[in-house]
């Protein structure tokens, strides 16, 4: 976890930004796991993360390839099959694949069917957008890649396991899901995932709590009327917007205590969202940091 020097006032030791890296949430270390006659050899990972429950399942060693929000100690030799999200059927076939592990956000469908017509099998898992996501999607991928579900109760009881928060009142925190490259500019609320990992971090999420639902544009009288304690943001997003000074510029944001006082979280980009493995151990990392900004 690393932060960067306050500026926007200089007599105080709080940093404007505390950012939490991938390196700072070491991967889960493997269960032992032994998959049955007939398990894939050759696995290709697509959906969004899954490449790292393969790994703390054990079989890390089969990935062939993955998607480039997987990332773990045991996979980084897997080539990367995709680009800003889109699925490259073509390189992972040329990986001669015996299983394509999938979700819903897995795109473009093009790509996805012309894996099927090569004859590979391919199989979808659910998404995780909670906590309690993490249960049902790493009991989908154990069973596709053959491995006993006790070993897939093992990693969802490490990745959920309770966290403990710090004491005092709970952060009104907002997440910011910024690409200023797109000029995309949004507030998140219920359902964006990142409520549920404020949640777990012992905050509230002020867009869920003022309704919002999914994500709305981020306007000056939306965020100016949160008001919120700290600000969530994605690493890759902050850069986007020139950092902590760019972030202020944005609509409304300057006019809020988190932005006035430049109390910011940022969080790696492949690591927020990813409800895996590693969950509970960046709960409590963002419980932190959370505490750390909000005081």
């Amino acid at each position: 976890m690393s932060t960067g020097e306050g500026t926007s006032t200089p007599s105080s030791t709080r940093p404007d930004v505390i950012t939490i890296t991938s390196a700072d949430i070491p991967a889960m270390a493997p269960v032992a796991s032994v998959p049955g006659p007939g398990s894939p050899v050759r696995i290709v990972s697509l959906a969004s993360g899954v490449g790292e429950t393969l790994a703390a399942l054990g079989v890390g060693d089969r990935v062939v390839g993955r998607d480039e929000t997987s990332q773990a100690p045991q996979i980084q030799a897997a080539e990367i099959v995709t680009q800003a999200h889109a699925t490259s059927a073509e390189r992972v076939l040329a990986l001669a694949p015996d299983l394509v592990i999938v979700d819903a956000a897995t795109s473009p469908p093009e790509a996805i069917a012309q894996i099927t017509d090569a004859g590979v099998r391919v199989v979808a898992v659910p998404e995780a957008w909670t906590v309690a996501d993490i249960a049902g999607r790493t009991s989908a991928v154990a069973a596709a890649v053959g491995v006993p579900s006790s070993a897939a109760q093992s990693v969802t009881e490490q990745a959920t396991s309770p966290v403990t928060l710090p004491g005092g009142r709970p952060p009104r925190v907002a997440f910011l899901y910024l690409r200023g490259n797109s000029a995309i500019y949004l507030i998140g609320g219920a359902g964006s995932g990142a409520d549920a990992m404020i949640h777990a971090a012992g905050g509230i999420d002020a867009g869920a709590e003022a309704g919002f639902d999914g994500f709305v544009p981020l306007t000056a009288e939306a965020v100016a009327e949160l008001d919120p304690d700290v600000l969530l943001v994605m690493t890759k997003g902050l850069e986007s917007v020139g950092g902590p000074e760019g972030l202020a510029q944005l609509p409304g944001v300057a006019q809020t205590r988190a932005g006035s006082e430049r109390r910011i979280v940022a969080v790696d980009d492949t690591l927020l969202l990813s409800f895996g493995p590693r969950t509970s151990a960046l709960a409590h990392a963002l419980a932190e940091a959370l505490a750390s900004q909000a005081a």
